[in-house]
């Protein structure tokens, strides 16, 4: 059974789910910001950062699970802009290398543009690593390319790559 929540404050367990996910990620090749092998006190680092933000109302943090296990997880960093307040950023959107391809990230990715309008976000911004799968991913749940950057991101071997610029407009739809 598959529920998706937004989370308002991470348990222990659920850290350590996260950890884990993140930690799969990156050893499956994702740029995410970590060069594999990522240590567990970085990414647990990274994770505290989170739920503070969270806590704060800087960030709204999301996790589906499947039969109580976390299968997969996004964020939206929210804009701290007076101007800026109908968009937000999606961050680290995650699905457990074993569990591709079962649909999960469009659930989630469905989900949280609800939840975004609700909210009163109205725009949707994301980077990901240009001529990864994720960039067809992203197209094809209507995201909309902008534009590239050369020699962002660096691998490990020290090789740059450049990242792409997607945006959805969610339509608000009149009762």
């Amino acid at each position: 059974m598959i529920t998706i929540e937004r989370i308002a404050r991470i348990d222990p367990a659920t850290f350590e789910a996260l950890r884990n996910l993140l930690d799969a990620c990156i050893d499956h090749g994702a740029s995410l910001g970590f060069y594999a092998p990522a240590g567990a006190d970085l990414l647990l680092s990274y994770w505290q950062t989170v739920a503070k933000e969270v806590s704060n109302n800087q960030r709204l943090l999301y996790i589906l699970y499947d039969h109580g296990e976390v299968q997969a997880t996004v964020q939206l960093s929210l804009c701290q802009k007076q101007n800026g307040r109908h968009r937000a950023e999606v961050e680290k959107l995650l699905v457990q290398p074993r569990a591709h391809r079962r649909g999960y990230a469009s659930q989630l990715m469905a989900y949280i543009e609800s939840d975004a309008l609700q909210q009163g976000i109205q725009l949707l911004v994301l980077d990901t690593l240009s001529g990864d799968k994720a960039e067809h991913f992203y197209h094809s749940i209507g995201y909309s390319k902008v534009g590239q950057i050369p020699y962002y991101v660096s691998d490990v071997s020290g090789r740059l790559n450049s990242t792409s610029y997607y945006y959805k407009h969610l339509i608000v739809n009149p009762q």
